[in-house]
């Protein structure tokens, strides 16, 4: 696993808020851009035209700018013929066809008779380009939120900007890898065309996932597979410790990057795993919008905070109210109740464990409603004797949900921070705190109560999605 380390942390890390800071600051990052633009994202709103109108406008002003732009196929096609992602981008390769480049991710996990059959809107459970990464020169955001509308105005994330070249270097390679496995956008020449097209470049590094699939797995594990190990930095350490308290010295912060490709790459499981694993750890907040952990993970906070070790656990999710699926029209608004059913058994899991864990649900409103806001954080904050109750001593950030789909199927991309630097530690505890502020715990006889209780229909749908190969 690459080691990167961060000098100064407290000034080369910056934690942003919510949703708006979030897009002011990359508005006014990408205004300010000279040499390079990498986004990769699950996709942009098809009517995000002042997002792309700011591009447009750094690319008029900066000669020398280069933009790269990686959305997922699937999604960012979703509405085709009408206004799309897609549609949207291919204006701006118009504009300017030199300079950017846009690539879309199809996994390689739906070809054939499932893809003609499966439904546009519930076809991403099986597989997505879900990296969230925004570099801009030598600054990256590494965050969980998407580029639309609802990520910028009512959709809580978590965002970290790092100003760093090495580390916007080093995950600027990983975002061009990606882009070459990908299908590459191209703008229609003609105005009685379709606005665009999406071609497989024979520059390509590996075959296209819709015809061989299984030699595009293996190409693809082989290009990435570099990129997750110790020579992808400029140093190639053993494997360090991501135990803060094995530090010593002056303060140093240590960021790791995290890579899964499915189903053959995944740095971040294990990782995490270690990390929820330590015996100096002695409480931690867990957070997932969607929360159903990988098997290994759930094994972990349970044993954790069970005894002897019983260290004090906060998982902090989405309530009903705010989750994105709520009210949704067909399959995918039984999501919100298959989470809950997934809490319940979690919270039997820890009373039958004897685990000092409690569950909390994030609310804000009620999504769909005048002030209602959903929830889409995700990540650990990680505390540690030595960090004397000043704050966390350690966190993992990043796109990945923490399940088995995202270890499965997503290709996904994040980092464990490591410090020392009270500084830092206070940045994430007000981070902590200010997310839980809107939680409320919840126990097992709430869940079990005939208005939270998932009925049969919601359970059925879990087993078939599980059945013909999706995941939640």
């Amino acid at each position: 696993m690459p080691l990167l380390p961060v000098q100064h942390c407290a000034e080369q890390i910056d934690i942003l808020d919510g949703p708006k800071e979030f897009y002011d600051t990359l508005k006014q990052k990408i205004r300010k851009a000279r040499r390079r633009i990498y986004l990769s994202t699950l996709y942009i709103g098809r009517t995000e035209h002042e997002l792309v109108s700011t591009v447009h406008e750094a690319l008029g002003q900066a000669p020398e700018l280069r933009v790269s732009i990686l959305t997922d196929a699937l999604r960012g096609t979703r509405e085709d013929p009408d206004p799309s992602c897609a549609s949207l981008l291919a204006s701006l390769l118009a504009s300017f066809p030199e300079r950017v480049e846009i690539r879309m991710y199809h996994t390689p996990n739906l070809t054939g008779l499932r893809k003609r059959l499966i439904p546009k809107r519930i076809n991403e459970g099986w597989g997505l380009q879900h990296v969230k990464l925004y570099g801009i020169d030598d600054q990256v955001i590494i965050s969980g939120a998407n580029l639309s509308s609802d990520y910028f105005t009512n959709r809580q994330d978590r965002y970290h900007v790092f100003s760093s070249k090495r580390v916007s270097d080093y995950f600027s390679r990983i975002h061009h890898a990606i882009c070459s496995i990908s299908f590459l956008l191209q703008a229609s020449p003609s105005p009685t065309s379709p606005s665009h097209s999406l071609i497989w470049p024979s520059s390509n590094t590996a075959p296209n996932p819709l015809q061989d699939p299984k030699s595009y797995i293996k190409a693809a594990t082989s290009l990435l597979l570099p990129l997750s190990s110790p020579t992808a930095s400029l140093r190639s350490p053993s494997q360090p410790s991501i135990d803060p308290t094995s530090s010593q010295g002056t303060k140093t912060t240590t960021l790791y990057p995290l890579l899964c490709h499915p189903s053959t790459l995944n740095t971040e499981l294990p990782t995490l795993t270690a990390l929820l694993s330590s015996p100096n750890l002695t409480s931690y907040t867990f957070t997932a919008g969607y929360f159903n952990p990988h098997p290994l993970i759930t094994r972990s906070l349970l044993s954790l905070s069970s005894p002897p070790c019983s260290a004090d656990g906060t998982i902090l999710t989405a309530s009903p109210w705010a989750n994105g699926f709520f009210n949704s029209k067909g399959v995918s608004g039984m999501l919100p109740a298959a989470y809950t059913h997934l809490s319940l058994r979690f919270l039997q899991a820890t009373r039958r464990a004897r685990a000092n864990i409690r569950l909390r649900e994030w609310q804000r409103g009620t999504t769909g409603q005048e002030g209602g806001w959903t929830y889409h954080a995700k990540g650990v904050w990680a505390h540690f004797p030595e960090g004397k109750g000043v704050g966390p001593s350690a966190t993992v950030i990043g796109s990945s949900n923490y399940t088995s789909r995202s270890y499965g199927l997503d290709l996904e991309v994040g980092a464990l921070v490591v410090t020392d630097d009270e500084a830092l530690m206070r940045k994430w505890r007000r981070e902590e705190d200010g997310l839980r502020a809107w939680t409320r715990e919840v126990q097992e006889k709430e869940l079990e109560g005939e208005e939270r209780r998932a009925g049969w229909r919601v359970r059925a749908a879990m087993w078939i999605v599980k059945m013909v190969g999706g995941a939640l």
